[in-house]
């Protein structure tokens, strides 16, 4: 957007080419600038002409964008760990100058807290252990400070500067782990190395890979007695694979293993015989529905089973015809006053719908409220913008029992969830407003899914927000959203190959959510995309698998990331799960059983199909958008090709997994 602004900027000024630009340069200070989020730094620039003087009658006008914003005079906010791309014009009647580009380093908070893992009280003499510390900022971001460690008996524990202790002697020690002025401590009891015997449990003898596997230890002394509370070292080999300081492995490649839990003194091994994992099915192409005017966007499917509608990045949503797949048609299609109609959904009874706004030419984006009274001719019959103005990106359409039906909408001029009562669909209201604590320059919440009565809010730079606004667990209703949790992942450090690849300020964020529907799992996908000018035309993106067995401290267990693409839309249905990989097609992926690690890696991926298309506004170039599970097809949106219905086929016999040697 911000590249487009400044087009349009250059564009609009009258240009005199026969007359050299007065403005030679310009200089911006201070140079390197740096700030803590929630600080701000003001910019100064000055133009200059070619022999160096001033131009004091220069009008310099700021845009920005990235971790935070500039305001009109220079101003610069940080709102996240990350950067902000300040570009600076200097003009004279007629003449802008080029585009200077400042990037101002946005810092974390210093730590405040430590967490040690794995939290062991008890050790045997002899034992050797490796502790991780990792310190937090007050906003919750994962800082990298430098740990120091120290014991306070290091006769009875000794401890290395990379938090490898050793239990030397019987008797109780504590350890901390410090970062700057904060630190943790733990405990610890050393008492006499009396095992004897050590029998592993739990595994099996055999497994596929990507399969996870659960050890566990007992720990016998001379009269066979089992030794309680005592935590060992659990390495694997080849090292193809993980193993948790818990005892949970996985492996990425077949062949056999072998899990060994030591103690210092005394270790015992056993082994596991994986064969490939072997879910790779091929796909058939069974209906196709080419949009060549405008890119696409959105899909959802009617509840009746044979109509769906699909936005544009355009002003309208088209009603298309499904029913027979093999001959997707248009049925009708709905104009508004929008750049981009990002999303649509309806409502579960299937009567009403929604589509989400921006860029509308009169600045009143918002939602617009249709009835589907006859699904394949919508009609407009409300809208609402009064709060959301400044554009509205996503929107989850919910019905509970207590409460009524209500939409959840992003408002991308504040960066808060709005909620809109449409219980009288022709008159929407909205009654709640929910936002994180965070510098309003640079909040953005991308996208919103609900179930249970929690909403799953994607929160760019801020993470994964789950609120109560219905369960009950914290109060909460839609009136009433409450905060329950927030998992906050480094974004810079998950994606440090995109700007070692294509430069200093690329894009990145958690985009979507998808709460698995009858498991404790919610897939968690990010938006990735080089800096502007980087000359690297892809996109990129993680899709993390966060557990929210314990919804108060939701932690990721595991993750997808395709080679060639991203993870933009996510589906589940059961243990499979469908994505749109922008670039990279179509990718489905098996998400049966536990999971854990890198799930490509574990051979997890079950097909992938290129969804590009001669016929598409831009031709044979795929850039999937999102994909759904419905009526026994996979529906794969394309911004590029427009639909597709695609079929998953049964496995083939000569795709048999070979044996392990």
């Amino acid at each position: 957007m911000l590249t487009l602004l400044l087009a349009a900027l250059l564009h609009q000024q009258p240009q005199q080419p026969a007359t050299r630009n007065p403005v030679a340069r310009v200089v911006v200070t201070p140079a390197d600038p740096a700030i803590v989020i929630g600080d701000t730094i003001r910019l100064r620039a000055t133009a200059y002409d070619s022999a160096g003087h001033p131009l004091p009658g220069a009008r310099i006008r700021w845009f920005g964008d990235g971790e935070g914003g500039v305001d009109s005079t220079g101003l610069v906010t940080g709102s996240a760990r990350g950067m902000v791309t300040v570009r600076v014009v200097a003009a004279l009647p007629g003449a802008p100058s080029r585009p200077v580009t400042v990037r101002v380093r946005v810092h974390s908070p210093p730590a405040s807290r430590v967490e040690i893992a794995p939290a062991v009280s008890r050790l045997l003499v002899g034992q050797r252990l490796r502790l991780e510390a990792l310190p937090y900022a007050s906003n919750g971001d994962r800082r990298y400070d430098e740990i120091r460690w120290t014991s306070s008996a290091p006769r009875v524990v000794s401890v290395g500067d990379d938090g490898r202790l050793t239990a030397r002697a019987v008797g109780r020690a504590t350890l901390t782990a410090a970062a700057g002025a904060a630190s943790a401590t733990l405990a610890v009891t050393v008492t006499p190395n009396t095992i004897r015997r050590l029998e592993i449990t739990g595994g099996a003898p055999g497994a596929r890979t990507g399969d996870v596997l659960r050890f566990g230890v007992v720990a016998r002394d001379a009269a066979g007695r089992e030794i309680s509370g005592v935590t060992p070292t659990w390495s694997l080999t080849p090292g193809q694979g993980l193993i948790d300081h818990d005892g949970t492995f996985v492996a990425y490649a077949p062949g056999t293993y072998v899990v060994t839990a030591d103690f210092g003194s005394v270790s015992t091994e056993t082994s596991v015989r994986v064969a490939y994992r072997n879910v790779r099915r091929p796909t058939r192409t069974i209906g196709r529905l080419p949009v060549a005017r405008m890119p696409t966007a959105e899909f959802w499917p009617h509840p009746d089973g044979r109509h769906a509608y699909l936005t544009t990045i355009g002003d309208r949503m088209y009603a298309v015809d499904i029913s027979d797949p093999a001959h997707l048609a248009f049925t009708d299609s709905i104009i508004v006053d929008a750049r981009t109609i990002n999303d649509v959904m309806t409502t579960p009874d299937g009567r009403f719908g929604v589509i989400t706004r921006e860029g509308a030419s009169n600045r009143r984006n918002g939602i617009v409220i249709l009835s589907l009274e006859d699904p394949a001719h919508p009609r407009v019959i409300g809208e609402y913008t009064e709060t959301v103005t400044g554009g509205v990106h996503s929107s989850y359409v919910y019905s509970q029992p207590r409460y009524g039906t209500h939409i959840y909408i992003t408002d991308d001029a504040t960066g808060s969830m709005r909620v809109i009562d449409i219980n009288d669909a022709a008159h929407p209201r909205e009654v709640a407003r929910f936002q994180v604590d965070a510098p309003e320059a640079g909040r953005y919440l991308h996208d919103v899914d609900l179930w249970d009565g929690l909403a799953y809010l994607s929160y760019w730079d801020n993470g994964l927000v789950i609120v109560d606004v219905g369960n009950g667990m914290r109060g909460g209703s839609p009136t009433t959203p409450q905060l329950v949790s927030q998992l906050k992942y480094d974004l810079n450090d998950v994606y440090r190959r995109v700007e070692e690849e294509g430069g200093p300020g690329f894009t990145r964020g958690t985009h979507t959510a998808w709460r698995h529907r009858s498991r404790p799992l919610v897939f968690v996908g990010d938006e990735v995309y080089s800096a502007p000018g980087a000359g690297m035309k892809r996109m990129f993106g993680r899709l993390h698998v966060i557990d929210v067995t314990e919804i108060n401290h939701p932690r990721e267990i595991a993750w997808y990331e395709p080679p060639d693409g991203g993870s933009h839309n996510v589906w589940v249905a059961g243990d499979t799960l469908y994505l749109g990989d922008y670039q990279g097609g179509l990718r489905v992926v098996d998400i049966s059983g536990d999971l854990r690690g890198d799930l490509l890696a574990a051979g997890r991926e079950m097909a992938w199909l290129a969804t590009g298309d001669s016929r598409g506004t831009t031709p044979n170039a795929p850039m999937a958008w999102g994909a759904f599970w419905h009526n026994g097809l996979i529906w794969a949106n394309d911004l590029n090709s427009g639909l597709w219905a695609v079929r998953l086929e049964p496995r083939r016999e000569m795709e048999a997994a070979p044996a392990v040697p």
